[in-house]
């Protein structure tokens, strides 16, 4: 595994989380949404981030690792800003799908940012412990992350800014 993280650490607490850079890198939002995707056996899923720069990157790493992830061939219903009441009325809207919100916020010291990946169930509740993280962090661990098969099995992304409403 390149840059390998200390995933009991970083995927705890019903959250994945860690200080960027150090604990948590880019990759590990294709690493969980891959393997998100993989256990929740997702054919669609919501997306959404906060308006911190340093997330748009990792947005876009976590939809890539969910449309590529072994033969699933997932479609992501990429939100763009949303906060998690716009994400979860979104997921409701496509039909109860599940989601992911990823935000950033500063750490306190030293000049990183504390990453927060939130994961949701097709219902809206939170992925905790016993629904999927504690699978999720395995899988991590061991260093299966999912991997396409073949091209025709990749999902695809789509724009679906138009879903996020103020409410």
């Amino acid at each position: 595994m390149l840059n390998p993280i200390d995933s009991d650490a970083v995927i705890r607490d019903g959250r994945i989380a860690g200080v960027f850079p150090g604990e948590i890198h880019e990759g590990v939002a294709w690493w969980v949404a891959a393997c998100f995707v993989l256990i929740s056996q997702a054919r669609q899923m919501a997306v959404a981030h906060d308006e911190h720069p340093v997330t748009a990157e990792f947005h876009r790493r976590f939809c890539r690792g969910a449309v590529n992830a072994e033969h699933w061939g997932c479609h992501v219903s990429s939100l763009g800003t949303a906060d998690e009441a716009q994400l979860l009325h979104a997921m409701k809207e496509l039909g109860g799908v599940p989601g992911a919100l990823l935000t950033t916020t500063d750490s306190g010291g030293g000049g990183g940012q504390m990453i927060t990946i939130r994961l949701y169930d097709a219902d809206g509740r939170p992925v905790t412990e016993d629904t999927g993280l504690a699978r999720l962090r395995k899988v991590i661990a061991s260093d299966r992350i999912p991997i396409p098969v073949n091209d025709q099995a990749k999902g695809r992304i789509t724009d679906r800014r138009g879903l996020v409403v103020t409410l």
